[in-house]
């Protein structure tokens, strides 16, 4: 081996998983991107992940191969970081942030091919080296037939006012379910009106999804507005009738969704939590404890749908995903508000199954129909048994308490 360069884990035309880029050059320079990741989207990849001393990978089904014979020295990664982003990037990542952006290939004046990338810097063989992590995005917005949505989720998509979550870990599919939802909107019978859509970066565009009756604009955060908080303010004086939030994590944010679905909005928002009760109870706790009652109220007479989603390896290869989810009706909400807001957790636990569709029921349904391996659904199936259980310790920890007055 070369001094100071690792060994390929690859030997040429012997222990390959997946023929690696025929056109592999022996140093990667700006103009070889744009193949090379042509080449990664026509293999199926779903990821495509640059890191220092290492071959690149695609994750194509969930499964990563090796997909260069070479690995990446520090030249390889600054053409790749320079192409991606610009010669400005490495210092932004010398200084500790990381970077997220979208970017784009047109192969001709009506076909591109989009990605969501995040660069992030890391300690590589004992030396400063960086990450890049690359979603392949679809050229249009799925349907909600293509990905199987529920007709119950359907039929609820669309409430008049309010807040809709969509939450699951990362990389559970949580922007394509939006994107599919909007498009859906979009293309109703009356169009969606004026939707503002505020990401960071954004993924799906709608440029192709025709409506006389929509008017979409989106925003990349922070490239556009700093702040996801900031975006909902921006909104509220834009007079939309639909405005999405690409996460909602910090209280700032929350705060800001909540009210603009108080004040006549149809908001949409993502948060990383797993499951309808946790969401509840993560959104609250954002707050300081001397206002968490009063916003957990207002947070409860706002919300009308949560659905938290995650994907799971399919039998025959692909990924299945498995839907938890529970429309807030007026009966649902009514319940909860003459409760104190410490019991909800350990009350939604129970309401889902009545009201909505549990984790192990999808786990146990797919599994039934031949999708998925046993040991999945028996992990979720345990998932759910363990949540709930938390959620009654909880509920034991909690002192009782009076409902607030007007509730």
């Amino acid at each position: 081996m070369e001094a100071g360069r690792p060994v390929s884990l690859l030997k040429k035309g012997v222990d390959d998983l997946k023929e690696t880029w025929p056109g592999e050059p022996d140093r990667f320079l700006e103009h070889h991107i744009d193949p090379f990741l042509l080449w990664c989207v026509k293999k199926g990849a779903s990821d495509i992940t640059f890191q220092s001393n290492r071959s690149v990978y695609c994750e194509i089904h969930g499964t990563l191969y090796p997909s260069t014979y070479r690995t990446l020295d520090a030249a390889d990664m600054t053409a790749v970081i320079t192409r991606l982003y610009g010669t400005e990037a490495l210092a932004i990542l010398a200084g500790g942030a990381d970077i997220d952006l979208s970017y784009e290939i047109m192969t001709d004046r009506f076909t591109r091919t989009r990605f969501r990338v995040n660069m992030t810097a890391i300690l590589a063989d004992g030396r400063d080296g960086v990450q890049i992590t690359m979603r392949t995005l679809p050229s249009a917005p799925p349907t909600f037939a293509q990905l199987k949505i529920e007709q119950e989720i359907q039929d609820n998509w669309k409430p008049r006012q309010g807040l809709v979550l969509v939450t699951g870990p990362t990389g559970s599919g949580k922007s394509t379910l939006l994107a599919a939802g909007i498009r859906g909107l979009i293309e109703s019978a009356h169009g969606c009106g004026k939707l503002l859509t505020y990401e960071a970066p954004i993924e799906f565009t709608y440029d192709t999804i025709i409506s006389r009756r929509s008017l979409v604009a989106q925003t990349e955060i922070p490239r556009h507005l700093p702040t996801f908080a900031a975006g909902v303010r921006n909104a509220l004086r834009r007079k939309p009738e639909i405005i999405l939030v690409g996460e909602a994590r910090d209280r700032e944010t929350i705060s800001a969704a909540i009210e603009a679905g108080q004040t006549g909005h149809l908001v949409f928002a993502t948060v990383h939590t797993t499951g309808v009760a946790a969401t509840v109870r993560r959104m609250v706790s954002t707050f300081e404890p001397s206002e968490r009652s009063e916003r957990a109220f207002s947070l409860m007479e706002t919300v009308r749908m949560i659905i938290t989603q995650t994907l799971v390896p399919k039998i025959g290869g692909g990924r299945v995903a498995l839907r938890e989810f529970m429309p807030f009706n007026e009966e649902v909400r009514e319940i909860l508000l003459n409760l104190p807001f410490e019991k909800w957790p350990y009350t939604l636990m129970q309401m889902v199954p009545k009201y909505g569709k549990t984790m192990e029921f999808s786990a146990r349904m797919a599994f039934e129909a031949g999708l998925i391996e046993k040991r999945y659904y028996l992990i979720y199936a345990q998932g759910t048994k363990t949540a709930a259980k938390a959620a009654e310790e909880v509920l034991d920890a909690v002192k009782p308490a009076e409902p607030i007055g007007g509730h």
